[in-house]
């Protein structure tokens, strides 16, 4: 196995010839390492690629590759711990490590009311900072892709949230002040709080604005420390948050490649009619 291309030949050259024994021709490839095969029976002659590996290929992979391997080792481990693991029983609370991790900031802020109070002002304040920027790119700058990302995240959310409706968790530390302000209801899964940050500092990053995409990723941090802490979502919500961010403002990308596309098919079947 060769992960760089160079250690195995590859040529374009196949040759055909008829087989006496019927059931089809041979096809002779030298290609990745070479070997026949039965075109039209499905049958393989020849070594298959995990026979050919070698130790380089293992040092090659473990040096050069060494994501993807931390990935692969990950995997091996949590399905032994899936596989071994005490299921929580129904009448249990769900089992969350970041309220484990966040436990003594929660009783810090069980004690003071209003440094809670404090903080769900602040989050909220930095929630606005989201929306407003995500607007202004939309109706100032004129680039649809942030708002469009958010329309895509909230509709879903919106779906997802209301299909399935977590219970809340204990210990939840409510403000007035927390966005939504006014202790109104609001979908635990997922976190809408942190996906649009994560959809403004993408878009920062994409214009360059690093300094404003790194500020919003530090705040978005504290963020999800204080909503652990206040009990305020699980830790898969706000994980999710994260990926939702990320995914629909690829989708948003992806929409508007193809608006673009659509409009340039446009001008040009006008301009050859």
């Amino acid at each position: 196995m060769a992960f760089d291309g160079s250690a195995t030949p590859t040529t374009n050259n196949l040759r055909q010839r008829n087989s006496n024994g019927g059931g089809g021709k041979v096809v002779n490839k030298d290609l990745n390492g070479g070997g026949n095969c039965y075109k039209g029976t499905g049958m393989g002659i020849g070594k298959a690629s995990f026979m050919r590996w070698r130790v380089e290929d293992v040092a090659y992979a473990a040096k050069n590759h060494w994501i993807p391997c931390i990935f692969g080792l990950g995997m091996l481990f949590f399905v032994h711990v899936e596989y071994t693991l005490r299921m929580v029983p129904p009448a249990s609370p769900p089992f969350d490590l970041g309220f484990v991790i966040t436990r003594s900031l929660h009783r810090v802020l069980s004690s003071w009311p209003e440094l809670n109070t404090l903080l769900a002002a602040l989050n909220t304040v930095f929630v606005a900072m989201q929306t407003s920027y995500i607007l202004w790119t939309w109706l100032i700058e004129g680039r649809l892709r942030p708002t469009l990302a958010a329309v895509f995240t909230f509709t879903c959310r919106g779906i997802l949230g209301y299909s399935t409706q977590l219970p809340l968790p204990q210990g939840f530390l409510g403000s007035e002040m927390d966005f939504p302000v006014g202790n109104i209801s609001f979908f635990l899964f997922f976190s809408g709080h942190v996906a649009g940050s994560v959809i403004a500092s993408l878009d920062m990053r994409r214009v360059q604005r690093w300094g404003l995409a790194w500020t919003f990723d530090f705040l978005n941090l504290l963020q999800v420390i204080r909503l652990l802490g206040t009990r305020g979502h699980y830790t898969i919500d706000l994980a999710v948050g994260v990926g939702a961010g990320f995914l629909f403002d690829s989708l948003a990308g992806h929409y508007e490649a193809c608006l673009q596309r659509k409009n340039l098919d446009n001008k040009l079947a006008k301009t050859f009619t």
